[in-house]
């Protein structure tokens, strides 16, 4: 056995970015072209491969090969510890007949592969496949031995590098909790991966839902949490700040979506984002570059919401400015869009809190 190449696939378990290279060497070691590891929860596919693979695995999942015919589906029921070729879980027949196999890999002159699957405790599959060209013919049993040889260190890795992130998780919400901050922390698909003890005292803003999941009894501010989610990878230095308010009591609280950064490329637990709640608090102007940061608001827009928290009218700031009423009229109703609220009152509610927002890098 190679211990160099065991130690690398040690390694992508606290280094998520080592993975296409030690893909790419168990590609070299089948006499292959590269490999891929695919996670699947459900519908739901992500995957890294090595650089060779790469782009033929993100159209295999982006133009629905990967559920077509049997393969993937039979892959995962053998629940075999260790690695098999095609011939394995095929008849000649039956493969030469697969959707996958036939219209999409042979085209481009790919027919061998061996692979395997197994399961981390965040109750998601894993399957690793290595394919091989057509013309070099079916993968021998002594290449699937020296594979067999590899698994435990493959499994072992995708288990570490899960605990660690639902450890990374948990420790995001206690410290938050530290600092005072009701907090959860959830992953890609929005399930909460952590929440700590504050944040149980909040259900009247906070629902728990089935699966780990939760929504916003604010029925406004879970749509805009809901946004906020589907795009937390688009921009990674952003913060969405938005009103969340007591359906009963109508009492107001803050809601900040804080990415978090520094997991974006594990493929196996990312805590994408953790969902902090702050309580109003006095009127407080927030410095000018923190609201630009928050909303992405223009600079004109950041001034007047500035003054708004202040204390100023709409008519005491136009004329300090030197500009209309309607002009700031208009930067009102750019305030008003960008920060989800319906009144400008709700806008002074919302920016007179977020300068307790704790500085970048909690997470």
């Amino acid at each position: 056995m190679d211990a160099e190449l065991v130690d690398r696939i040690y390694e992508c378990s606290v280094v998520p970015e080592s993975w296409p290279c030690v893909l790419d060497e168990l590609g070299r070691l089948v006499e292959g072209t590269g490999g891929t590891l695919f996670i699947t929860k459900g519908n739901n596919v992500k995957l890294t491969s090595s650089p060779a693979s790469s782009e033929r695995a993100g159209r295999l999942v982006k133009e629905g090969w990967f559920w077509r015919g049997q393969a993937i589906t039979r892959a995962f029921a053998s629940h075999h510890a260790g690695f098999l070729t095609n011939d394995d879980i095929f008849s000649p027949g039956e493969w030469d007949s697969e959707p996958m196999i036939r219209d999409f890999f042979r085209p481009q002159g790919i027919s061998w592969f061996a692979g395997t699957t197994f399961r981390i405790p965040t109750s998601e599959n894993v399957l690793l496949i290595v394919p091989r060209w057509t013309e070099r013919g079916p993968i021998e049993r002594d290449i699937v031995r020296k594979l067999d040889e590899l698994r435990p260190h493959l499994a072992r890795s995708a288990l570490i590098s899960a605990r660690l992130q639902l450890e990374r998780a948990r420790v995001a919400g206690e410290t938050l909790a530290a600092l005072g901050l009701p907090a959860l922390v959830l992953n890609d698909c929005g399930k909460v991966l952590a929440a700590n003890a504050l944040i149980e005292g909040l259900t009247p803003y906070v629902q728990w839902r089935a699966l780990d999941r939760v929504s916003l009894a604010d029925s406004s501010a879970n749509r805009l949490l809901q946004d906020a989610m589907a795009t937390i990878g688009a921009d990674e230095r952003s913060v969405r700040s938005f009103p969340l308010r007591d359906a009963d009591s109508g009492a107001t609280m803050v809601a900040h979506l804080i990415p978090v950064r520094l997991s974006a490329r594990d493929i196996f637990v990312r805590c994408v984002a953790a969902l902090v709640l702050t309580p109003v608090v006095r009127p407080q102007a927030p410095p000018v570059e923190l609201v630009r940061s928050l909303f992405d608001l223009t600079p004109a827009e950041a001034r007047v919401a500035r003054s708004l928290v202040s204390g100023k009218s709409a008519q005491a700031i136009a004329s300090e400015g030197g500009v209309s009423l309607n002009t700031i009229r208009t930067h009102v109703r750019g305030l008003l869009e960008k920060t989800g609220c319906n009144r400008q009152s709700e806008v002074i509610t919302l920016l007179s809190s977020v300068s307790s927002l704790p500085p970048g890098g909690v997470i």
